[in-house]
């Protein structure tokens, strides 16, 4: 089964990460998915931020069962040319026959490539912690969301939201900091599902995303004072060391749960057959 990654971040943000030790957003989707499979995958990650020959001529569209887009710092209404280059490769992705799977960034290139509206979240930073995703009956019914619970929460950072969905969409997931936390479409042969937040990530890549931006998070009052930051960084650190900790931090066990985390991308691989 072949996939094809598209990387949504810079380069610099990525050399970022790995100076902290930590995998970049596009390796740590590749292991993910490795790890997941109930069958073999050929991985390729193209990375159209990072210079406008991303294809070099080693790349067939027509060659993936599968595309997933990762997240990114970037923000799509800002319309640099290395936005500009992703979104007009997600409309040249909608012209074949494809299954996508987006996260965060990811699901608002496909939105705004399909005709949809991207705005800063007027409710600011939603970090960490996505709460309380609650599926729609559009959702329950979603092939994407077997088997996961009716409520949840899952990983997140992103400060956009969904302001218009595509004319083909469908809104399967709300909380309260966005009306569209998870959406589908379907836009020429492609069959899109996309979620604003990041079932690839790991409790403890997330420990070190907090690590690298601390002072953003307390900025922010994502957390109230150092001591409610350190809890949460120590608990998803190591969890399994620091389970004292679950009582008074008040998480969905939807975060540590690989059976419950992984949902949403284990349906989407058992889609792709």
């Amino acid at each position: 089964m072949n996939i094809l990654i598209v990387d949504g971040n810079d380069q610099k943000s990525s050399e970022e990460y790995e100076k902290l030790g930590m995998n970049t957003q596009f390796e740590e989707y590749k292991n993910i998915l490795l790890k997941i499979s109930s069958f073999k995958l050929n991985i390729q990650i193209i990375h159209p931020t990072w210079d406008d020959n991303f294809l070099n001529g080693n790349i067939n569209l027509d060659d993936y069962n599968g595309i997933v887009w990762t997240g990114s710092v970037l923000n799509i209404y800002n319309s640099q040319p290395e936005i500009i280059r992703q979104i007009e490769l997600a409309k040249t992705l909608f012209e074949k026959k494809n299954k996508i799977f987006g996260s965060c960034w990811g699901l608002q290139v496909l939105t705004t490539a399909a005709g949809g509206l991207i705005r800063k979240n007027p409710n600011g930073l939603e970090a960490i912690v996505s709460k309380n995703i609650l599926l729609n009956d559009q959702g329950i019914n979603h092939k994407m969301y077997i088997e996961k619970p009716l409520q949840f929460d899952s990983f997140c950072w992103h400060y956009d939201e969904v302001e218009t969905i595509p004319n083909e969409a469908v809104v399967l997931a709300s909380n309260n900091y966005s009306d569209v936390q998870a959406l589908s479409f379907t836009k020429g042969q492609s069959e899109v599902w996309a979620v604003q937040y990041h079932p690839e990530f790991s409790p403890n890549w997330i420990s070190g995303l907090m690590f690298m931006r601390k002072k953003i998070l307390l900025e922010n009052r994502i957390y109230n004072n150092e001591k409610d930051f350190e809890n949460m960084y120590k608990y998803f650190f190591n969890f399994k060391e620091n389970k004292k900790l679950e009582k008074d931090l008040n998480l969905s066990n939807s975060l540590i749960d690989n059976s419950i985390r992984y949902i949403e991308l284990n349906n989407w691989l058992n889609n792709l057959n």
